[in-house]
């Protein structure tokens, strides 16, 4: 058995203490992982503000490392995907896209730093400012800590480590207990692809000594996905550090009676069953006009069916295993509470081991976790409305506003869905999972605060800096 160690400043780390990581699928241990302590963060810090302070990569140097990461990435592709499905339990074919994104968010990286600039501000405002001119410039706000999840365990990773190079900034990476081997693959190929060494470390450490990470001066920004509890947490203890959180979501989906029933229902099965629902943007809540709601639940039941549950190794299985015992465990409890509370199951229910197939709940009450909470696993509710009006109102009932979608042939109906839902993306004729790697992505409300997307992110990991120059 493999115990892969940390990176403290591009060293290689193999501590006594150490975590089994184990497969979502088989429940085995794949592997054992070196634990930090208080010594390793301290020398990861210091290293970290001795690069920042010492380290100034030109545009050339930083945009050549993030095109030759994405193209060893792409060389790689095989490896990556298999750490992806053993670790992860994403199902295979689920994977090969990440991996092909992850390739893709370094590439935009590359190409945005070549628009990682400023803007000539007119200063000749009034009669006393006619003879000067000024410019500002983005600068790096300074070191990067790197909080991520499970579920995107390559391509999330991705999303602030990229934008950390494109703009200069090093970065600790504290990768989620249950995936650290891919982000040690991610960073090993970062490594040998000409980034320094003392640019970034790689820590795997208990909540505790994450905390105490958050809780460090050395950090200027703070980039954070996971749930909306953890986030907010941190955030509060984070200091007067830049915080950028991408946190949970309780996506619906309107389907207006002018929609394509066959398209919608496909897709939000696809959008709220794949990779068994561990996506922030999975479709949870569906809300369908009265009018076409039996024809809709129909497509929606027989969609669903068609689903392959199974080992994620297989390559046409979309559903696999949840991330462990403890999270089928408490969707299991969730989806029988609604049952009893009076919602109607549409499917059949079945679980082995940690697989838990795909469940479609009817009119389960609002007040069930089903509905008003996130539940990062495999179950849609759906519920008739009569007007649109309603429908809206219903979408918005949530805590949480990361994505919403609407289908609709009524572009009239979709620009308003667009401006009343309270949600920090609106997806027309398509599932709220939907995400592209370039546009600003990021909630509102409980779901967080600030953009990624690799633009936005460089922009929210940055100062703007002022120059004013006086002429003659």
């Amino acid at each position: 058995m493999k115990r892969y160690p940390l990176i403290i400043n591009g060293e290689e780390r193999e501590k006594q203490n150490y975590v089994e990581i184990k497969n979502p699928y088989t429940e085995e241990t794949i592997a054992e992982f070196s634990l930090a302590d208080e010594k390793d963060i301290d020398e990861a810090c210091h290293g970290m503000v001795r690069s920042f302070k010492k380290l100034r990569m030109s545009s050339y140097e930083r945009r050549r490392i993030l095109l030759e990461i994405s193209k060893k990435i792409r060389e790689r592709a095989e490896e990556l995907v298999e750490w992806v499905v053993k670790e992860a339990g994403k199902p295979v074919a689920l994977a090969r896209i990440e991996v092909e994104r992850c390739a893709q968010t370094f590439e935009m990286a590359s190409g945005e730093v070549l628009n990682y600039g400023g803007e000539v501000i007119p200063i000749d405002v009034n009669e006393w400012t006619g003879n000067y001119f000024g410019f500002f410039r983005y600068v790096p706000k300074g070191p990067v800590l790197a909080i991520t999840p499970f579920n995107f365990p390559l391509n999330l990773l991705a999303h602030k480590v990229a934008p950390a190079i494109a703009i200069g900034a090093p970065f600790v990476i504290k990768p989620a207990p249950q995936t650290p081997v891919c982000a040690y693959n991610l960073l090993k190929i970062a490594f040998e692809c000409g980034l320094p060494e003392e640019f970034a470390s790689l820590i795997y450490c208990t909540n505790e000594m994450a905390e105490m990470m958050v809780k460090r001066e050395e950090f200027e920004v703070l980039s954070f996905t996971g749930s909306a509890k953890v986030g907010w947490y941190l955030k509060e203890i984070a200091g007067r550090k830049r915080v950028l959180l991408e946190l949970g979501g309780n996506a619906p989906a309107i389907v207006h009676e002018d929609a394509d029933i066959k398209w919608a229902s496909r897709r939000i099965a696809h959008g709220g069953f794949m990779y068994a629902g561990q996506i922030c943007i999975s479709v949870q809540r569906v809300y369908v006009h009265e009018k076409i709601y039996e024809k809709f639940k129909e497509e929606l039941i027989s969609e669903t069916g068609n689903l392959k549950v199974g080992n994620p190794f297989e390559r046409d299985v979309i559903v696999g295993p949840l991330i462990n015992r403890e999270a089928a465990d408490r969707i299991e409890s969730w989806i029988e509470k609604a049952i009893k509370n009076g919602a109607k199951l549409l499917t059949e229910r079945k679980r082995v081991k940690n697989l838990l197939y795909p469940v479609i709940l009817e009119n389960p009450s609002p007040e069930d976790e089903v509905v008003s909470e996130e539940v990062f696993g495999p179950v849609i509710c759906i519920f008739p409305y009569k007007n649109f009006r309603s429908a809206i109102e219903k979408a918005n009932d949530t805590r949480y506003g990361l994505q919403a979608g609407i289908f609709t042939k009524d572009i009239n109906l979709a620009l308003s869905a667009f401006e009343e839902l309270d949600y920090g993306g609106v997806i027309i004729n398509d599932y709220p999972t939907f995400r592209t790697d370039n546009y600003p992505y990021g909630g509102i409300k409980s779901s967080g605060v600030g953009r990624e997307g690799i633009r936005f992110a460089m922009q929210e990991m940055s100062e703007i800096k002022m120059c004013v120059i006086r002429k003659g």
